[in-house]
């Protein structure tokens, strides 16, 4: 059964920094930039989330080389509180709220000339090396704000995996450092920024999918499969700082491999004015992540996608969490 649910949500400047502690054991405070440089064909995510009371940050660090290798590295270091976003060589800061951020990361990342090997994290981490990274990117925004908090109660499974919720097309520009290469980066990407609990158990599966074409043109698109069957289904189109809901998504996908990874994705999104945009990826690199929490075992796969739309190419992530048996 799929729904559509209306719901209104506030979204001030002060919500681009840190929020109240509500005291739920899986309280989350997370930001996530994802950025792809099209002329080097090189991309990449980081991402950190706050559990101050379960003591301890969640670090992820991503980078898909031109070659298909992955540079990865996740740890979970401690923290007492969830005053800023600064954990396990990880750095996060607001220079402008809506306009201008920083994004820095400093640490080791593991090699992967295989992505498909890290859906065992021990092995893969084991017998691949590690290098030195470096990032350091000035954040832009390009387009506009989506999201914001609910007000009001959501739905069970909704408030088991944000209370608050926005996301922004933006320019990232810097330097990349890899194993002492140092390489100057110019892309475009997508941001986001969650807080209140968070369970990536919670959802029975979804799909999310980012997109630049440009700084004029941009997508979110995402399918939301909750455990009651129900499904939420939308996102947002950009161009330039107009931006249009989209009121209904549907996604074809193309799975490959042993495990069944996703390979090709069509997808058709319907905007509120009852404009179609017709879409087209496919994952140049992906590797599989992992999430355990009581008993549970849920997929994340992390795909570098090209993308084409009436004509043009873009660069941007398609992300397929999976509950797995």
């Amino acid at each position: 059964m799929s729904q559509r649910i209306p719901f209104v949500v506030r979204l001030e400047p002060a919500d681009e920094y840190m929020h109240a502690n509500d005291g739920e054991s899986n309280f989350n405070e997370s930001m996530y930039f994802n950025f792809f440089d099209t002329t080097q064909r090189r991309g990449g995510f980081v991402r950190l989330g706050n559990r101050p009371n379960e003591r301890h940050a969640e670090m992820t660090v991503c980078l898909y080389e031109p070659d298909g290798s992955v540079l990865f590295n996740y740890a979970r270091p401690e923290i007492t509180s969830n005053e800023r976003f600064d954990a396990g060589g990880a750095r996060f800061e607001v220079k402008t709220p809506f306009e201008r951020l920083h994004v820095a990361y400093d640490g080791k990342a593991c090699r992967l000339a295989r992505p498909l090997e890290m859906s065992d994290p021990k092995a893969a981490f084991t017998s691949n090396p590690f290098v030195e990274v470096r990032i350091d990117l000035a954040i832009t925004g390009v387009g506009p704000m989506f999201g914001g908090e609910r007000a009001g109660a959501g739905g069970q499974h909704e408030m088991e995996f944000a209370k608050g919720h926005y996301e922004q097309h933006h320019r990232a520009t810097g330097t990349l450092e890899i194993a002492g290469q140092r390489l100057t980066f110019d892309g475009l990407g997508l941001r986001d920024h969650s807080w209140g609990p968070r369970s990536w158990q919670a959802p029975a599966w979804y799909r999310w999918l980012t997109a630049n074409f440009g700084e004029d043109l941009g997508f979110m698109a995402s399918i939301v499969a909750s455990r009651d069957g129900t499904e939420s289904r939308g996102g947002f189109v950009h161009r330039g700082r107009a931006l249009m809901l989209v009121r209904d998504v549907t996604i074809e996908t193309e799975f490959a491999g042993p495990d069944q990874v996703h390979d090709r994705v069509h997808a058709v999104l319907t905007c509120a004015d009852n404009s179609r945009l017709v879409v087209e990826g496919r994952v140049l690199s992906l590797i599989p992540l992992r999430n355990r929490r009581a008993g549970r075992t849920t997929r994340i796969s992390e795909g570098m996608t090209e993308w084409t739309l009436d004509g043009r190419t873009g660069y941007g992530l398609s992300e397929y969490l999976d509950q797995m048996a």
